[in-house]
């Protein structure tokens, strides 16, 4: 049987560079703090369960670095002439707020020079025929349709190709983002040829949430604060079939998803209650403008905790949080 020692060293094994250097090292003595704010019969088994999500939700500096090299020398988008294309390809840097995207770019560099021997600034030149967007992960969508509507509107040529890079993106923010990019070519009367490249397509669709590779609930926990909050939301919450784990298999069973689901959205209930700077919109399963019980996204990269993550993941003060969260 897996000790509590056990079950706290794999965990931060998983999620040991979280924000390296900026912050105090994950430690067994951080995770047990955090755990211990669960009840005492869920806290085992919630590290088990996230220590099989985290092997695959999070992203470490690392694994970021693979991807991209991969994109670099990647046959179907390079034609099988790496070099040669991304001297015709122009790399965007359209992001004002926070760093992700610079970040991005910069491991994205060592990436080119490492397998095609050029820089970004060597990219491009003065006529590209590709454009390049990167960033680490889509979520609802709104910061890379908002970077690249304002691209197409003011520095966008009239025709062009353009390849959108992340991480991993979620499929109904995906889908909204490529729809406002469409319909900002039409309106400005160009023409944008769009390619998507990530490493996981995230299933978050209300018709598919059987099948959804998020935290989405089957039924409501009879607890007297977890149902008042859901009452107050003014619509009938939109509950799971129980019996899948996703397509990606980020759960190891169904029992364990359903954990993670019951106990993050009676916890997060309470976070929110205990940390007054939380707005209406930061709900127990993570930050959505609509209104439900949360975005549910389990994805965490080495550089932060996105709040579309649930609320016991990230938020603070008084609530600890596993995933310290630095804000832009």
């Amino acid at each position: 049987m897996t000790t509590r020692k056990e079950l706290l060293g794999r965990v931060v094994e998983q999620i040991a560079d979280f924000r390296a250097g900026e912050i105090a090292s994950m430690s067994t003595a951080h995770v047990n703090k955090w755990v211990r704010q669960f009840p005492e019969a869920s806290q085992e088994p919630i590290l088990a369960e996230l220590g099989h999500v985290f092997s695959t939700t999070y992203f470490t500096r690392k694994n970021v670095a693979s991807f991209l090299s991969g994109i670099a020398v990647n046959e179907k988008l390079t034609s099988g002439d790496p070099k040669e294309f991304w001297k015709n390809v122009k790399v965007l840097q359209l992001q004002t707020a926070g760093n992700s995207q610079k970040d991005m770019l910069s491991i994205f560099d060592k990436a080119l020079q490492n397998t095609c021997g050029l820089r970004i600034a060597d990219c491009g030149g003065n006529a590209p025929d590709t454009f390049l967007y990167i960033d680490d992960v889509l979520f609802s969508g709104g910061r890379i349709k908002y970077d690249i509507v304002k691209w197409i509107r003011e520095a966008a040529p009239q025709k062009a190709k353009l390849a959108i890079v992340t991480i991993a993106y979620h499929s109904l923010g995906q889908w909204r983002t490529g729809k406002d990019i469409a319909d900002a070519a039409k309106e400005a009367g160009k023409t944008i040829n769009v390619t998507w490249w990530r490493v996981f397509q995230i299933e978050d669709r209300k018709a598919y949430m059987t099948n959804s590779d998020v935290l989405r609930p089957t039924v409501i926990p009879a607890d007297p604060a977890t149902v008042a909050y859901v009452q107050s939301l003014n619509s009938e919450p939109v509950l799971r079939t129980p019996g899948q784990v996703g397509g990606l298999g980020f759960f190891s069973s169904e029992n364990g998803r359903a954990l993670l689901e019951q106990q993050f959205l009676m916890a997060g209930v309470k976070v929110r209650a205990m940390c007054p700077y939380l707005n209406i919109y930061m709900r127990p399963l993570g930050n959505s403008i609509m209104g439900t019980i949360g975005f549910g996204s389990t994805i965490v990269t080495y550089r932060n905790c996105p709040n579309n993550a649930p609320l016991v993941l990230w938020a603070g003060d008084p609530w600890y949080p596993l995933f310290p969260r630095k804000t832009n």
